[in-house]
């Protein structure tokens, strides 16, 4: 049997596997979090981070190891979240650095041990000191043993091996370490999540995780850690550009004045990933645009928050849609969108990505007829399998999922919120008008160019002389079985002067009803049309 590897496919195969080990942890790492701040989220942050770093690899085939690392540490940098999200950052910088800097094709013992060593000094670097207790105190313990395993020498799967007992060691001496981790009769958060990490790439390497028992925190301690102190009020993240290097020890200064868990970390391209817990949010965004341009800023209230799952995280809606106009609509009732490539079918890959980057525990996900159903499903089961809670509503139409957009509410429990979201769909009874190309008989009888076919349920019920005639004739049909508001979208190419048609159409003809059009841009279809 040949020796294991740490070569580009097995550095892929780890960062998934990382993924599933850290959702399997999440809670446990969530409910030992106490340190710096007691919001109960450093599992959550490391995981999405992870994902993060994984989604950067998302339809890059073929890249050597130096390129996968550096896509991880890439990634895991500008989707960090919270103080262990910038640290793990800074781990997997570490491997990248190490790997680009001796341009290897795998990763060997002695390399693997460098890259600790140069992890380990990157996150100071970041946070300015060293606070034994923390993960710097079990990396560090990993690193020294890593170092010393890899001198006789011995194989990376034997490195790592005891790179991860050395951790377990240190992890447990960092409740005697801090006070606060004393107090609340827990290990470091952070420093639990460095294990998984390590007995993650041990999987990768030989098949098979070592079993270890749960850390759980004493009854109550941690309740009792979190009322014992109030904490900053808010955590403020933010990509920095610009900035010069001897500008950073003076904007950690200033950051320090504004609040704790000050860390700023530099990618390789030179931006610059910047925390910090304060109270004064603004003052924290303008430390950083006195010395650079800071954008992907992120802004989380700390107080209040209690363990458990993605605790903290909203509820996110994602809409398919088509069109600029179309985007605009959904993006200002709220939902995120993600929109066809010159009318090419959304994939199950594009779908996975857009629901990583939507950045939430619980995702409402609104196809609105753009996603095949087999590709729906891929997309949402492989999203499951990254943590992610996907709710898929049936949604044929952009008008069935603006009404289905319309009765969102996030303080509901998903499950009543997806029911409650499906049903306004089903209600909205929909159609769509698009122009004859060509002469053909349909079912509703001949057309010829130009003419406007009104179509429902892909067969075409009514034939009009323009897209106007058509639209008001599938407004008759829809509002036969009852209604009260018509909706019509837009599509590229249309006039304005259709939308008024239908508007007077409405006033003549639907004394009860209410029109309200708009401009979405969407291509295929000249108008989509629903009934509410």
């Amino acid at each position: 049997m040949s020796a294991a590897r740490l070569d580009a496919p097995a550095m892929r195969r780890w960062a998934h596997t990382a993924v599933g080990h850290l959702i399997t942890h999440t809670d446990e790492i969530n409910r030992l979090n106490v340190f710096p701040v007691a919001d109960s989220d450093t599992g959550t942050n490391m995981l999405f981070t992870m994902r993060a770093a994984v989604a950067a690899l998302e339809g890059r085939d073929g890249l050597d190891l130096v390129a996968v690392t550096g896509c991880l540490a890439d990634g895991a940098l500008r989707g960090a979240r919270g103080n262990s999200g910038v640290i793990l950052s800074q781990i997997l910088r570490g491997l990248a650095d190490v790997t680009a800097e001796r341009q290897l094709a795998d990763v060997g013992g002695a390399e693997f041990a460098a890259a600790l060593r140069c992890a380990e000094a990157l996150v100071v670097a970041s946070m300015g000191e060293a606070v034994p207790g923390t993960i710097v105190s079990v990396l560090g313990a990993a690193a020294d043993t890593a170092e010393q395993c890899a001198a006789d020498p011995a194989d990376i799967a034997t490195v790592v091996a005891a790179a991860a007992t050395a951790a377990v060691t240190a992890l447990e001496r960092t409740t005697g370490q801090l006070d606060v981790l004393a107090e609340a009769g827990v290990v470091d958060a952070g420093g639990r999540g460095l294990l998984v990490l390590l007995d993650a790439l041990t999987a990768t390497l030989v098949g098979t995780a070592p079993r270890r028992h749960a850390y759980e925190p004493a009854a109550g301690t941690v309740e009792s850690a979190l009322g014992s102190a109030a904490p900053p009020q808010f955590e403020v993240m933010y990509l920095l550009d610009g900035c010069r290097p001897e500008a950073v020890e003076g904007l950690r200064a200033a950051l320090a004045a504004l609040g704790d868990s000050v860390a700023i970390t530099a990618g390789r391209g030179g931006t610059q990933s910047v925390h910090v817990h304060t109270d004064d949010a603004g003052a924290a965004v303008e430390a950083g645009l006195a010395v650079g341009t800071p954008s992907n800023i992120q802004i989380t209230a700390l107080s209040g928050a209690r363990p458990g799952h993605g605790a903290g995280r909203d509820r996110a809606v994602l809409a398919v849609v088509d069109g600029d106009g179309a985007e605009a609509l959904f993006v200002g009732e709220g939902a995120r969108v993600l929109r066809p490539h010159d009318g090419a079918p959304i994939s199950a890959q594009r779908l996975l990505r857009a629901l990583v980057d939507a950045d939430a525990a619980q995702i409402m996900v609104l196809p609105n007829g753009f996603v095949a159903a087999e590709e729906l499903v891929a997309g949402c089961t492989a999203a499951t399998g990254w943590g992610i809670e996907v709710v898929p509503v049936p949604t044929a139409s952009m008008v069935q999922g603006l009404a289905a957009l319309a009765v969102h509410d996030a303080a509901r429990h998903g499950v009543d919120d997806g029911y409650t979201m499906a049903r306004a769909a089903a209600g909205a009874r929909h159609g769509s008008v698009r122009v004859a190309t060509e002469d053909a008989l349909t079912w509703a009888g001949h057309c010829k160019p130009g003419d406007g076919l009104a179509i429902s349920g892909d067969e075409v019920l009514i034939v009009g002389r323009d897209v106007a005639a058509a639209g008001a004739g599938l407004i008759d049909l829809l509002l036969a079985a009852g209604g009260e508001l018509v909706t019509v979208l837009i599509g590229a190419g249309v006039e304005e002067k259709v939308g008024e048609r239908l508007r007077d159409h409405i006033r003549q003809q639907h004394l009860g009803a209410e029109l309200v059009s708009y401009r979405t841009d969407h291509g295929g279809d000249a108008l989509l049309i629903g009934v509410e």
